[in-house]
This record gives structure tokens, sequence and C-alpha cells, in this order.
């Protein structure tokens, strides 16, 4: 039985698709995922992702942990920042990647994948040690996420200036948005500008219809977890159980600007030193033959596999078929012509830089 979040009748009433996802029914469209991509790269799109986890960490000793679970370095953080991080396990692989807010000098509000929420959350207690507190308090929020080059307009129209987030990573909490209390970030996973907005379960309905009803004239409309993942594709975000996991290093897939080697130790830093230079890498591909890559497809040069698609898709703003993928670093160059074997058929593709899209 899957769970539902405070937006769930919504949804239903608003005729989405429903799906299953990291243990929720959520929408995965509304109309048309091409629709819903054009709209939050345009003029901006709602998303329901309540489904992600919230875990605060607490207490003298919250620094001390926070630097030691995650591999980036938060000894200089200050209050109202988001930093990104991996969170490796004792062989380097990624147990999962996150986003930590600093609430306070011994507060802080750690953002977890849906799909491991239970699995961070064990993870974390089991290395913890001092004196901190963690309590998983996902159940008691809902996230929204606005995004798209409309989004300040309209979160504008809903809260005083001195309430918006003026930088990217940075939030501001306790803060009224169409009356109700949030915390407000300039954050997202679609390569637009825009902000998510954490409030209380009981009032993730009135907020969702304050900012859809904000948004009416500036074309806001509600979006799903498809237009959701290839926006992020197309701005070459990596996805938990795509671009990594428990046995891909963070180094592997390139978010080594997420691993501080020179800091005190971490879980896993022993093993990622161990391991040296990383011999794959994580590439963009473009098609230039037909047809559309999608993930777990093996690479080839000739008739050498040299890795494996993580995702792809068709892209509807660049309007073309991209892939993501971990490839043998010796062939990573830009203009690498590959194949990749698509249902026993080859597909001809080429390396291509990342992010495929960029806001400008």
């Amino acid at each position: 039985m899957e769970k539902k979040t405070p937006l769930y009748d919504f949804h239903v009433e608003a005729g989405a698709k429903m799906v299953p996802f990291a243990g929720y029914s959520m929408p995965v469209q509304y109309t048309d995922i091409i629709e819903e991509h054009l709209a939050v790269r345009q003029k901006a799109g709602l998303f329901d992702v309540s489904h992600m986890g919230e875990i605060m960490m607490s207490g003298k000793d919250a620094l001390k942990n926070i630097n030691y679970l995650f591999t980036n370095d938060f000894t200089s953080m200050t209050d109202g920042r988001v930093r990104y991080s991996p969170m490796c396990n004792e062989k380097g692989g990624v147990v999962d990647d996150l986003l930590i807010y600093r609430m306070g000098q011994n507060k802080y509000l750690v953002v977890v994948n849906a799909s491991n929420r239970e699995k961070d959350f064990e993870f974390m207690k089991s290395h913890s040690f001092g004196d901190v507190v963690l309590e998983d308090i996902s159940d008691s929020l809902a996230q929204i996420a606005l995004q798209g080059p409309k989004s300040k307009e309209i979160l504008s129209k809903l809260t005083d200036e001195e309430n918006i987030p003026q930088k990217y990573y940075t939030f501001l909490d306790g803060v009224k948005v169409a009356g109700i209390d949030c915390l407000v970030s300039q954050t997202g996973y679609t390569g637009e500008h825009g902000y998510e907005l954490y409030c209380a379960a009981a009032d993730a309905l009135s907020l969702w219809n304050a900012l859809l009803s904000a948004g009416k004239d500036e074309g806001l409309i509600p979006c799903g977890l498809g237009a959701r993942d290839t926006l992020r594709l197309e701005a070459a975000m990596p996805l938990y159980g795509h671009e990594m996991d428990d046995t891909i290093t963070p180094l592997e897939t390139v978010l080594d600007f997420g691993v501080k080697l020179e800091k005190d130790d971490f879980i896993g830093k022993s093993a990622l030193v161990a391991k040296g230079e990383p011999q794959i890498t994580r590439v963009g591909l473009k098609v230039i033959g037909r047809g559309i890559i999608r993930e777990h497809s093996s690479v080839f040069i000739g008739d050498d596999i040299i890795g494996e698609t993580t995702s792809g898709t068709f892209l509807p703003y660049l309007n073309g078929a991209y892939a993501m993928a971990l490839i043998d670093k010796v062939f990573c160059t830009v203009g690498t012509h590959v194949s990749v074997d698509v249902r026993g058929r080859r597909v001809d593709a080429e390396v291509t830089a990342l992010p495929f899209y960029k806001k400008s």
C-alpha cells in the first residue's frame, strides 16, 4: 500500500496520472510531460515533492557528526546556507546524495532522497556519536517546488521581498507565504531558477492553491515526476540509483566538488584515497543517429564495451535525444563517437559536454 502526500487528493481530482514511486502514490504527469517540461523552462511549474525525507540533526556535536557522515566540508558554513554532499559507505560508494541546511550553530536539516529515507536515517544513527539527536520529521512536513523563470514574480505576490532568499543555495526560515509559516530556499532539481518551500503537512493544500492562483497569469501549471526527471536530465543533475549507488564513488560520477579529501576523516575517505584517480567518469551523450537511449544500455567503441548509460531520453527543450553514461575515462573527450546498444540495435552518439542545458 503506497503512502500518500498531503496533496494526493488534489492530484487525483486534477486528473493526474498516478504511479507508485519511492513508496508513495505520486503524479507522473497532469496533461503532457513535454508541455510541463517547457512550462518550467519558459514560465513556471509547481511540483509536489513531499515524498522527500527530512532529518533534523541537533546537539553540540552536530557539526562533528555532519563532517564525519558527509564528504563535503561544513566547518565554515553559516546559518541560512544550503550545501550539497554525497554520503559514502566505508568502501567509498554512495549511500545517498543530500542537501544540508544550517539552521543554527548546533542544528541542521538534512534532506534525503525519498527512496532512501529509512536507509539513510538508520545509517546516520548507526554512525552518530557524542551529543547529537537525530529525528526523522518527514511526515510532519510537505515540500513544494516552484520552478521556472517566473517563479520569483509569482512568489512576490504572496510574501514580502525580504522573505525571498536572494542567492542560490540560501534559505529563510519562519517566513510567511500566503499567511503560512514556511522555510523557503532558493534550490531546485530542474536546472532553472526557483524555490523549494517547506511547510506543515496540514498547510500544504492551502499553500499549493495559493501558489497556483498567484501564478495563473504567469502560466504556472502543476507538473509531475515525468517532467521533473526530464528537466534534471537536461540540466545533467545526477539521480541516486542511476548516476550513483553503493558501488559507484562520487569521484567516478564527477561529484568531486562535494568531496573534500583534505578535511579530517569522514566515512569512505580512506577507500577513496586508496582507489586513487578514477578510471571511469560520467559523460554526456548526444544521439546523432536514429533512436532514443535509455538507462542500462551498453556503450561501445567498435566491438568493445566501454561503459553503460545511466539515464537517457528525449529532452524537450533541446529537442533531441541525450543520455548520461559512466564510461572508461580514456574515451571521455568531447566529440568521441560511440554507439549504444538499444534492444539489440546500435544507435550512434557522440560524447558531449555537461550540462546539456544551462539557464542563461
